[in-house]
């Protein structure tokens, strides 16, 4: 069965469970959570930031999360709950009045189809039409939604959720408390041909995928397997809508890969790197341990571990704003000459 919501919660009771100190009314009923412009009675909402000063001076939420330093500014809620982090905090409130969901029965649905030489664990979930191929393990508390295809010889690990229309092709290995959206393929073949007797011939793709534990992937997120080798996604790493993983990647640990990102094959991504949305990395690149890639940057050469680079090609995000700055200036610059040289009028 579907976990119920908590139901409401007193002020009193959310500043038990956050460890808060309350301004105000401690009775106070919380129903939901809002954002501050968007909150109306009975909801809570936070303040992190001056920035949003204005937001909650108008704000109609009942409660609000606050930094220590926001606790006494003006503003139209008088109840508050006075935290040194309230992104963090306002997450805790949300999981406890929206409990992750739980599958809607243990077992496998009578639709589903399931090859005589698979081995699903009793405590899993396989709802409708999902396919389940020869060889193919599905371990206890796993959770495989309506019409997935999990191929020959793959590997579900406990606690992972597949959304529906997960497609993991024959050989690939999914780790523990994973979460595939709606359209994720995992070990669809990598893009990879010779020219040969006048034609493109296909180079066969013969190795798998490797998820850790704890990955998340957006919808229609697609992982190439590896040529010979394995693809492989590191744990704790989460990926955003429409990513694609090239062949023989490896991504490390605690990476982020915001909607759009392209690795091509061969390429590394060491631990803890973030992609910002669009961000393309060349093939048999490597981009080092905690480096940050702003948003549409083409990646063609090494990125050392703890840089930020921009623009494309991307370099050292400095340096982009050094040459979009002169870049901007140029007009100016052509203009003068022109004057100069006498061959040329204001534009």
């Amino acid at each position: 069965m579907t976990a119920p919501s908590s139901g409401p919660l007193r002020v009193a009771d959310i500043a038990a469970l956050l460890g808060a100190t309350i301004v105000g009314d401690p009775s106070v009923v919380v129903t939901g959570v809002a954002p501050l412009d968007r909150a109306g009675p009975g909801e809570l909402s936070f303040l992190a930031s001056a920035r949003y000063l204005e937001l909650f001076a108008t704000t109609a939420a009942s409660v609000v999360i606050v930094a220590p330093e926001l606790a006494e500014v003006a503003g139209a809620c008088g109840t508050r709950l006075v935290v040194a982090k309230p992104h963090e905090a306002v997450l805790t409130v949300i999981a406890r009045m929206h409990p992750r969901p739980v599958p809607p029965f243990v077992g496998v649905h009578p639709t589903a189809v399931i090859a005589t030489e698979a081995v699903v664990s009793p405590g899993a979930c396989v709802e409708a039409f999902s396919v389940i191929g020869a060889g193919a393990t599905i371990a206890a508390g796993a959770w495989i939604g309506p019409h997935c295809v999990i191929g020959a010889g793959s590997a579900i690990g406990p606690e992972t959720r597949l959304i529906d229309h997960v497609t993991i092709y024959p050989g690939c290995r999914v780790g523990a408390r994973n979460l595939l959206h709606a359209g994720v393929r995992v070990g669809s073949d990598g893009f990879g041909f010779v020219h040969r007797d006048g034609a493109h011939q296909k180079i066969p793709h013969v190795g798998g995928c490797v998820i850790g534990d704890d990955v998340e992937m957006g919808a229609n997120c697609t992982i190439d397997r590896g040529s010979i080798d394995d693809t492989v996604i590191g744990e704790g790493t989460k990926l955003d809508n429409l990513v694609h993983i090239g062949h023989n990647v490896r991504v490390g640990k605690h990476c982020l890969m915001a909607a759009g990102c392209v690795v091509a094959g061969s390429a590394r991504i060491e631990d803890l790197v973030s992609l910002g949305g669009q961000v393309a990395v060349g093939g048999h690149l490597t981009v080092g341990r905690g480096a940050r890639i702003a948003a549409k940057s083409g990646v063609v050469k090494d990125v050392p571990a703890g840089e930020t680079w921009s623009g494309f090609p991307a370099r050292p995000h400095r340096e982009e704003l050094r040459r979009a700055g002169a870049t901007a200036r140029l007009p100016r610059i052509i203009a003068a000459l022109e004057r100069l040289v006498g061959g040329g009028t204001d534009t």
